[in-house]
């Protein structure tokens, strides 16, 4: 397909890339794949598969090797992808008739179906300037519409566009990115579109292979990032509320023997502590 690259990043991904590759291969979509310092097959898998695969050094977190792959793509549009994410028949090109229908749209997004059936659709975002739905109702949009939020999970950009406002945020590890890239082209006049007829079935979570200490270190950086993006857009910050809402609870759970448990509100409690320690996400990651 013309026009278009699909640019999945992957880390760890070798158990759902297969079906996220054959898909696009399936409709003639060219991908590059940026593998974050996969430690299994990953980047093997991928370039078997027919896709370009840029290696990085490290893992870099999502948006800052989204930015790389696009800015090593040459084509007019990129498909910004997950790897547990699986498009339909058409979907792709579904996407790319919207994109030439409304040229000044920052960003469209399939229809996202959970694996229990249910459609992704995000009545709420922290950083949406509107909304569409009010808390405790979700209204399912029944045709193309402009939307508040777009998941990050599938994204179709213009790539000068998207290099142009500076693509993810580059401060932020993971999570949250895709919130303030939707705020910064909502800001700048670009409409945000979901695109109803195509479809795309997403892992949701199956993106990362498990492992110990992953759950720890997802929840840090959702901790973390919620509260950088709420210094930068100006929101009260929600640090000392995580902490003091977390730590308890994963004492509770140590008390118990819940490790699951002790992973997930340990990671949200250390990554509010550090924020507020002033740490960076890149800092912890070894990336600053």
């Amino acid at each position: 397909m013309d026009g278009v690259t699909a640019v999945v990043c992957a880390h760890d991904s070798a158990h759902a890339l297969p079906d996220c590759l054959a898909a696009l291969r399936r409709d003639g979509v060219p991908v590059l794949v940026v593998d974050n310092a996969s430690t299994d097959a990953t980047a093997a898998l991928a370039e078997r598969a027919g896709a370009t695969v840029l290696r990085q050094a490290r893992n870099d977190g999502f948006g800052r090797a989204m930015n790389a792959g696009v800015a090593a793509a040459s084509s007019e549009y990129c498909l910004l992808t997950n790897p547990d994410l699986v498009y339909g028949p058409g979907a792709v090109a579904t996407l790319m008739a919207a994109a030439e229908r409304w040229p000044d749209a920052g960003a469209l997004a399939p229809r996202l179906v959970e694996p229990d059936g249910r459609v992704f659709w995000q009545a709420r975002s922290l950083l949406a300037a509107v909304l569409t739905n009010p808390p405790g109702r979700l209204a399912l949009p029944e045709g193309d519409c402009c939307a508040p939020f777009l998941s990050g999970a599938s994204l179709l950009v213009r790539r000068d566009r998207f290099l142009a406002m500076g693509g993810f945020d580059p401060q932020i590890f993971l999570f949250y990115e895709d919130d303030d890239l939707c705020r910064r082209m909502t800001d700048a006049g670009q409409a945000l579109v979901h695109v109803q007829a195509a479809t795309a079935r997403h892992g949701r979570g199956r993106s990362t292979a498990p492992g110990p200490g992953r759950v720890f270190r997802s929840r840090w950086h959702m901790a973390w990032s919620r509260c950088y993006v709420s210094r930068k857009w100006g929101l009260k910050d929600p640090a000392v509320a995580t902490l003091a809402t977390n730590a308890p609870k994963a004492l509770g759970a140590a008390l118990i023997g819940r490790r699951d448990l002790v992973e997930r509100y340990g990671g949200s409690a250390a990554g509010a502590r550090a924020w507020l320690a002033g740490q960076s996400a890149l800092a912890r990651e070894g990336l600053a």
